[in-house]
């Protein structure tokens, strides 16, 4: 089913071309102007996930924060924001919020935290998205997972590309494995952080395109089409191109 988004954003441009883009990405949006309205939606209709501009006349999306909180509500808040100093971050998280995006902003990042909330909140740990993902992820029998040209038994601790059998450490498997599950998803650097370390190591960390580089020597075939794709300032996605 399609993820309901609860949009709040005073400027009317932002607010109109980021309500298509998340309906066309497959989501299902509703759109206000102010702190208040989003308040009054979210208590009439509870959405999935949260969108909240930081500076709205009257509530803003700190406060929207505070009172969904108090209130025990703990839907996932992605905020919108101009500010960048780290004490506004702080400021943010401790009201309650879940993550930030600074304007300006690129559409895809928006869409890549989104789905990062959503995992984190779905029972399986899994990204439930508004759109179908680009690539398809057959489950087999026997812990069997299966995407873009690869093969792995989950229980069995194995991996294959086409007929080769890949040697990978414990690390790499995992990895493989989450971008495998996800396959077309773009997965942000901290879920990937947080999913294979428990902890992110933060933006100067090398640590994440260390692995991935390790993955990508025993993955590639001479000829064949790069499977382990970099999304710049987000993350990375599996797919065949």
């Amino acid at each position: 089913m399609p993820q309901n988004v609860l949009l709040a954003e005073d400027d009317r441009a932002i607010r109109h071309a980021l309500e298509r883009a998340l309906t066309l990405e497959g989501y299902q949006v509703t759109a206000v102007a102010d702190g208040v309205e989003a308040l009054a939606q979210a208590h009439k209709t509870p959405p999935d996930v949260l969108v909240l501009d930081v500076m709205m006349p009257g509530i803003d999306g700190l406060q929207v924060c505070r009172v969904l909180r108090a209130e025990g509500d703990r839907t996932p808040i992605l905020m919108l924001t101009a500010l960048v100093e780290t004490q506004d971050r702080i400021a943010g998280l401790d009201a309650g919020a879940d993550d930030y995006v600074v304007k300006p902003f690129d559409v895809e990042e928006v869409f890549a935290r989104l789905r990062a909330l959503l995992r984190r909140t779905s029972p399986d740990g899994m990204a439930p998205v508004g759109a179908a993902p680009k690539a398809v992820v057959a489950d087999l029998p026997e812990g069997r997972i299966e995407a873009a040209g690869l093969r792995m038994d989950i229980q069995a601790r194995r991996a294959w590309r086409g007929t080769r059998e890949l040697e990978l450490t414990r690390t790499e498997f995992e990895l493989l494995e989450l971008l495998v599950r996800n396959a077309g998803i773009v997965l942000d650097h901290s879920t990937i952080y947080d999913r294979i370390w428990g902890y992110d190591f933060g933006p100067g960390s090398k640590n994440l395109a260390v692995y991935v580089g390790y993955l990508r020597r025993k993955l590639d075939d001479p000829g064949a089409p790069q499977l382990i794709h970099t999304v710049r300032g987000v993350g990375y996605v599996l797919r065949e191109d």
